[in-house]
């Protein structure tokens, strides 16, 4: 039995492995090509970005590998041996916090890579060690007190139930829409600074398109995202009460205010057309079929692996094989939210103006320094949009011989330094 779940899992890992070589290959040949949407000088930039984003995830998924291959052959009994004590709760909580160590452990140089070395070499972050650290130790808190709840709520259900799995699902998907209700006014502001939008003419603006739609708010704020990343973005949070419209104050200074509400109008299509309720739902059937095939994973297994099959064992199982099962859905849910995403740039060109949405995502493409082209094997398994190219012919906009001209010179620290590295060696996502 363990052979076989190291066979799926080898299998599963192989094939993303394969995805990101393919996705390497195209994009550096790709950069090379006539740019589209932006100067020559920007699209090689955004490819030379793609591609550093996509080699780290590469051996991020071989070190992924060993990991797991770790865990069943070896680390889920050395952990077993290392937490005795009394009370099956309790122990599964510790195993499953030190469990969530390791992996913590693991992942840290990869974000610590992405964070100060890609990003900072393509002006991204603006994130500090500091910042870092603080953010760090407040996720590390938040997960020890909500995470410890719900493990101990899990281990007792594994440990008192038979049909364990199905009361499982009942309850992390209950947590799930618990956390969409509270995130905005609750999570989110641990994390960054919500100053309410202030009153004028944008602001009118939005509160006349959210009238349009029917949407009642908790209000429209602004985010400081810039000091952590030099992204564009906005989004509507919450459920229900709680909903609320965040706009990062890296958007307010990219784009005209048309632009804006086009923009907002793509939100508003999301809301009108039920999308939200539409995720939780496509949410929750993939949870339930995981939790319904990973809660029936022979007893044999943990006996091959040599530990016995407590609830934290059988937890941490689950969380190991999660990813696969989430693959192989992600085709399904991607073609979903790819085609609700056609329907809310429709609705937002109605909303905001077609030329302004246009404008607007062309500005996101360039300041976000997004690769406007994939490999179709990366459009079909992890593009949630799609691709821009095709978002703007839908539209009505022909950007294959479109070039963005340059509005202020690119820096000349880093980021060439980076682009000349990548020429010797010859997402959107």
């Amino acid at each position: 039995m363990l052979e076989s779940v190291v066979l799926v899992y080898t299998l599963y890992i192989f094939l993303k492995i394969y995805i990101s070589v393919m996705q390497i290959g195209y994009i550096n040949e790709q950069k090379r090509k006539a740019p589209v949407l932006m100067s020559a000088s920007r699209y090689l930039v955004a490819g030379n970005y793609a591609v550093a984003k996509e080699k780290l995830g590469l051996i991020e998924s071989f070190v992924d590998y060993f990991v797991f291959l770790w865990w069943v052959m070896a680390g889920f009994s050395w952990l077993q041996g290392l937490v005795q004590v009394e009370g099956a709760v309790m122990q599964a909580v510790l195993f499953l916090f030190g469990f969530f160590t390791v992996n913590y452990l693991v992942s840290l140089p990869f974000t610590l890579y992405q964070t100060f070395k890609i990003d900072e070499d393509f002006h991204f972050n603006q994130m500090t060690p500091r910042l870092f650290i603080v953010d760090q130790l407040k996720s590390i808190a938040m997960f020890v007190v909500i995470g410890g709840a719900l493990f101990a709520a899990l281990a007792w259900i594994v440990t008192n139930y038979d049909a364990w799995w199905l009361w499982g699902f009942v309850l992390l998907f209950a947590v799930a829409v618990v956390v969409n209700i509270v995130y905005p006014t609750i999570i989110a502001p641990i994390f960054n600074k919500f100053d309410p939008l202030e009153e004028g003419e944008l602001k009118e603006s939005i509160i006349s398109l959210m009238k349009r739609v029917g949407l009642k708010s908790d209000g429209i704020f602004v985010m400081d995202a810039s000091k952590r990343d030099s992204r564009l973005n906005a989004y509507f949070g919450g459920l229900g009460k709680s909903k609320r419209v965040v706009l990062f104050d890296t958007l307010l200074e990219k784009l005209k205010n048309e632009e804006l509400l086009a923009v907002l109008g793509h939100e508003l299509g999301h809301f009108t057309h039920g999308d939200i309720w539409k995720n939780i739902a496509l949410m929750g059937g993939l949870l339930f079929i995981s939790f319904f095939l990973l809660g029936h994973l022979p007893d044999p297994l943990f006996t091959q692996m040599g530990v016995v099959p407590a609830a934290g064992v059988k937890i941490a199982m689950m969380i190991l094989l999660l990813p696969v099962i989430s693959f192989l859905f992600t085709p399904v849910m991607s073609y979903v939210s790819r085609h609700n995403e056609y329907a809310a740039d429709a609705f937002g060109s109605e909303m905001g103006g077609r030329e302004n949405l246009v404008s607007a995502l062309m500005k996101l493409v360039t300041e976000n320094k997004a690769f406007p082209k994939s490999h179709p094997l990366v459009i079909f398994f992890y593009y949630t949009h799609p691709p821009i190219i095709e978002r703007l012919k839908e539209l009505g906009y022909d950007a294959s011989n479109t070039i963005i001209e340059e509005e202020e010179p690119l820096p000349k620290d880093g980021i060439f330094t980076f682009v000349a590295n990548e020429q010797t060696e010859d997402d959107n996502r």
